[in-house]
């Protein structure tokens, strides 16, 4: 029996080559795959806590994290994308836009153009929006910038309270709702969501 992929709204599709990279042969259910990516993400968290992020932020500590966090579950994790998706920029430009990305970050920390919550909502938006890995790029992304705002002497992002944002129901479309909110220039509901 092969793997049968069920997507969650506002989820991306995984294409058939990237499915391929499945590692845990056992796997038949999305149930049993959300499971299974729990606990490697796990992995990758503790991982990331122990990072000096404000000082190693560059694409090696994110493809690192990115790698940690899916390396039992995807054998491309940790490896940009290489197909097109219904979100993010082409796949081509992904390393350009992520290094653009990451100056830009460490000069407006660097130079404190913004309160620290806002900088690193605004890097967390950016970076989904690049959508640099075939999936788990939200994940990656919430996972990422709370290591940063802790980095930067904050308090870890709550992100819609208790809640998985993997999972369908309110908190998931409250988190799109306000990520397609930035994407048009209103950051207000993505910051207003990741302090809840």
């Amino acid at each position: 029996m092969v793997m049968q992929f069920e997507y969650a709204p506002g989820a991306t599709p995984i294409d058939p080559d990237e499915a391929l990279g499945l590692i845990p042969i056992h796997i038949r259910t999305q149930a049993e795959l959300n499971a299974w990516e729990e606990l490697n993400i796990v992995e990758g968290a503790d991982w990331i806590a122990r990072q000096k992020v404000i000082q190693g932020l560059n694409e090696g500590l994110v493809r690192e994290l990115h790698s940690r966090m899916f390396n039992q579950t995807w054998q491309w994790a940790g490896t940009f994308r290489k197909s097109a998706k219904s979100i993010g920029i082409d796949w081509t430009q992904i390393a350009v836009a992520l290094k653009n990305l990451l100056d830009n970050t460490a000069y407006q920390i660097e130079n404190k153009a913004m309160p620290i919550d806002e900088l690193v909502v605004r890097f967390h938006h950016q970076l989904v929006l690049i959508h640099a890995f075939p999936n788990g790029n939200g994940r990656h992304a919430r996972l990422i910038a709370d290591a940063l705002i802790v980095s930067l002497g904050g308090k870890r992002f709550s992100w819609g309270g208790n809640t998985s944002i993997a999972t369908p129901g309110t908190t998931r479309q409250n988190y799109l709702s306000a990520l397609r909110a930035a994407d048009k220039g209103d950051i207000a509901p993505l910051m207003l969501f990741a302090r809840q």
